[in-house]
């Protein structure tokens, strides 16, 4: 992205609303995540993303919507939440239980893959307008604070997750990793999905929500998608309350910087460590010394 472009969607997004009729069919659309990935049940999901969209077309049809530019050059909210529609429905074509034989990471590849590849290709070649953006660098050089940020999150993980993941029991959620070949598989996937969270969650569910909600808003919406999306893959009992604040802090962020490296970057240092306690809970012994917290 460039510098105009990236103060241009920040300038767009900060005079939009708190509350607006936008925000009935954005939500709808995200609150088919909880149907989708947390409560399991397809038919609510399609019908809330269905209700959403069709929503949001009923009412840009209609001119409920109050549009700061003219409405030719208006993004369209229909557009932009059939294509989280689209990337949450290729998402949950598959399931999202943790498991690393190699049939399931090529599903999972495709999947997550086509859930940001195809709403992109949409974005650029048939709508036209390159709402979604892959902004690798941002603002440039990382300031002290972003330096200092680092070290707090791996200091944050290494004393929280041990304690999450060992006391809840949910590091069962994820397979006995107790070989060499099953734990590069599992260093794999977990960095893998950590940076198709940032690509998919934040480039795209919050990028296209900040088109046309403020900021907060948007941050909040994609919280809910992003949080939904790791309960399936695991971070159950009491792990919202460690993913909630994870996802507002990671668009947060990325508003700061401007930077998917700086966010990616972020993440992977927590999966890191996400990788680890698995490895430390499935073999006792084996980083007894790493970990206050033993299996």
């Amino acid at each position: 992205m460039t510098a105009h472009a990236g103060g241009a969607a920040h300038a767009e997004a900060s005079v939009r609303p708190l509350l607006s009729s936008d925000i009935v069919p954005a939500l709808l659309v995200c609150l088919a995540a909880p149907a989708l990935f947390v409560a399991l049940i397809p038919w609510l999901g399609w019908l809330l993303l269905a209700a959403g969209v069709g929503l949001a077309a009923i009412v840009e049809r209609g001119g409920v919507f109050d549009r700061l530019r003219d409405a030719a050059s208006a993004p369209s909210l229909t557009r932009d939440l059939s294509l989280i529609a689209i990337g949450m429905l290729i998402v949950s074509a598959i399931s999202l239980e943790a498991k690393l034989d190699t049939a399931s990471m090529i599903r999972f590849t495709i999947a997550l893959g086509g859930a940001v590849v195809v709403p992109y290709a949409l974005s650029r070649w048939v709508y036209r307008d390159r709402a979604i953006r892959f902004p690798w660098r941002g603002g440039g050089r990382w300031s002290v604070w972003q330096w200092g940020w680092l070290v707090a999150v791996l200091l944050l993980a290494w004393l929280i997750l041990p304690f999450y993941f060992i006391s809840s029991g949910v590091y069962q959620n994820w397979p006995v990793v107790d070989t060499p070949d099953l734990i590069a598989r599992l260093f794999v996937g977990v960095g893998a999905v950590g940076i198709w969270d940032e690509l998919f969650f934040i480039c795209t569910v919050f990028a296209l929500l900040r088109r046309h909600v403020a900021d907060l808003t948007a941050n909040l919406l994609q919280t809910i998608v992003f949080v939904s999306f790791l309960w399936e893959l695991g971070y159950r009992a009491w792990g919202p309350v460690l993913t909630i604040p994870f996802a507002l802090l990671q668009g947060f962020i990325f508003l700061k910087t401007r930077s998917l490296a700086y966010v990616v970057t972020v993440h992977l240092l927590f999966d890191a460590v996400v990788f680890a306690v698995l490895v430390h809970a499935h073999n006792p012994g084996m980083l007894d010394g790493i970990f206050l917290l033993t299996p």
